[in-house]
């Protein structure tokens, strides 16, 4: 029986099939860990996508809320227009010049900005111009008074705000200033250039009846597909009349500077920025001859996903794009990666390594079997630090909000059933967002790193301490009394403003923090976020007693 056996199955056979076995799992696992290494590769440069975006809204952000702010001012100057004597003298001046072809007005003291026009004969045979409105001279101070605010915010601009060229005002009743000290032959040709553009003749009522911002794009003529100019406009309206435009003009230069900058210290992928229309408008590669060019049909997949959607990706043979809306600009956002780009970056290297292993696994099994250990183990160690990311708070690496919340519920539970205390404290920084405004986001954000480290150093191995707020804390005191955690709070309190925390060179300051106390054994009552509750209340009335203080009664 044994020999028959044994003469069936052969020890080749045997061989083969542990080889195929083996070969089986192998090329599964080495998937398996191709796919994880993809997705998180992607998910990378989403990330960056992500963070370059939201650098690129705040930039934008600002410039339309500048577009705003000015048209919210001049509706102001509308109503009720500033009563002085000079501007009553360039209103005069206006009435006298107005016939004229071209005119301009410019205060004596050079605080504003010149304001150019052209005469009643050239507005009176424009469709789009009429000087035919009732606050025609409230206007008019009005833009002197904006020219005012446009002279003195392009002093501090270049400290403020990226990617503008320049802000302009163009009036329906035949005038314009500008921040462009340039003029660009005469007034009257200028202004008529103005005058039909399609950024100033989009914002009438029937093409803007929502009168919000809206973008557009101007082209070199000589190259078509470049984009010369982004312009921002939004028009001046009031009781139902429209007076005119305000447009601030975005360099695509500075555009380009700032995604190419993005893209320093990467070793892969290319930011495209496009309008709605999927024009392009700037790219990170300099070279024209290396930069990627999208098919007609990668274009209509992107136009069409844009059209409901806030990102995606989009896949090709060789191409991956992932692509991102701006909220405060009317078009998107692209990050695209070729197959040589990943090949040169980790994903590529790891995935070489892989396969190289895969194929010389029948002569270096053990060798093999000891690389993709180590990749599982490696794998395991990325999720256990992602699994710790999500549960601490990253500046002050105590738990977060979440997980303070879910670690005293298990604790007052325990203590519940072994019938002991628990306390509460919540603890808040005083004036701390005067150190924000007075010495910027880093030094709040050591100040906070130096009060979670005081916090850790201050409690036992099985308290709880989490952040709860931008500059709250809460920690849990399991088996603890009032006057205990009272105690442990006075400490806490005063290792806070005992030092002083360096925030800057040779700039140290002093920070100290209000406590409120709330204990399970003054209220008979085993619920935490009711605890958590009356402990803020303590902590705001040691505020309103004069800060810097612990407060453990009502």
């Amino acid at each position: 029986m044994w020999a028959r056996l044994t003469k069936r199955i052969r020890p080749e056979r045997v061989v083969n099939i542990c080889f195929l076995v083996v070969m089986f799992f192998s090329t599964l696992l080495t998937w398996r860990e191709i796919i994880v290494l993809e997705d998180a590769y992607i998910s990378s440069q989403r990330n960056n996508l992500k963070n370059v975006a939201n650098d690129m809204d705040a930039q934008l952000q600002f410039n339309t809320d500048r577009l705003l702010f000015f048209r919210n001012g001049m509706q102001s100057a509308l109503q009720i227009p500033l009563a002085f004597e000079i501007l009553r003298n360039a209103e005069q001046q206006f009435e006298r010049q107005r016939t004229l072809p071209d005119w301009s007005i410019s205060l004596n003291n050079n605080r504003t900005l010149p304001l150019h026009g052209v005469s009643d004969e050239f507005v009176a045979h424009t469709n789009l111009l009429s000087r035919d409105n009732a606050l025609l001279s409230n206007e008019f101070m009005a833009s002197i008074e904006l020219g005012y605010l446009l002279r003195l915010s392009s002093l501090t601009r270049q400290h403020l705000a990226r990617f503008e060229t320049h802000m302009i005002y163009v009036s329906r009743a035949g005038f314009y200033l500008s921040t462009e000290d340039e003029q660009r032959g005469s007034t009257t040709e200028y202004f008529y250039k103005l005058a039909t553009s399609p950024w100033f003749t989009a914002q009438s009522q029937r093409n803007n009846p929502d009168r919000g911002v809206k973008w557009m794009t101007t082209f070199n003529e000589d190259k078509p597909p470049v984009a010369q100019m982004v312009i921002a406009a939004v028009p001046l309206d009031l009781q139902q009349y429209w007076y005119g435009v305000l447009a601030i003009q975005l360099s695509v230069n500075e555009m380009t500077q700032f995604l190419i900058q993005s893209v320093e210290g990467e070793d892969d992928g290319e930011y495209q920025l496009y309008d709605r229309r999927m024009n392009l408008i700037a790219s990170s590669e300099q070279l024209l001859s290396r930069r990627v060019q999208l098919s007609q049909e990668v274009q209509a997949q992107l136009a069409h996903a844009y059209e409901g959607d806030n990102e995606g990706s989009v896949r090709q043979v060789s191409q991956f794009i992932s692509w991102e809306k701006l909220r405060n600009f009317d078009g998107v956002l692209l990050r695209i990666h070729s197959l040589n780009d990943g090949i040169r970056g980790d994903f590529g290297s790891i995935s070489i390594a892989l396969t190289l292993l895969w194929v010389l696994f029948t002569s270096m099994l053990l060798l093999s079997w000891g690389v993709i250990r180590r990749m599982v183990r490696n794998m395991s160690s990325l999720q256990e630090s992602l699994q710790w990311r999500a549960w601490h708070d990253m500046l002050t690496r105590l738990y977060n909000r979440a997980a303070l919340f879910e670690r005293a519920a298990k604790a007052l539970d325990a203590c519940q059933q072994k019938g002991q205390p628990l306390a509460v404290i919540q603890l808040d920084l005083d004036h701390f967002k005067g150190i924000n405004d007075k010495y910027g986001h880093q030094a709040g954000d050591r100040v906070l790193v130096y009060i979670g480290r005081v916090i850790m150093n201050k409690i036992r191995k099985e308290d709880i301490a989490g952040r709860v707020g931008g500059e709250e804390f809460c920690i849990v005191l399991p088996s603890t009394s009032l006057e205990e955690g009272r105690q442990i709070a006075e400490r806490i309190r005063e290792s806070i403003n005992s030092r002083e925390i360096l925030v800057g060179k040779k700039q140290t300051i002093r920070v100290s923090a209000s406590l409120g106390v709330c204990c399970s054994e003054e209220l008979y009552r085993y619920d935490f976020e009711h605890l958590q509750s009356i402990a803020d209340s303590r902590l705001y009335q040691a505020k309103n007693n004069g800060r810097n203080r612990v407060c453990s009664e009502d």
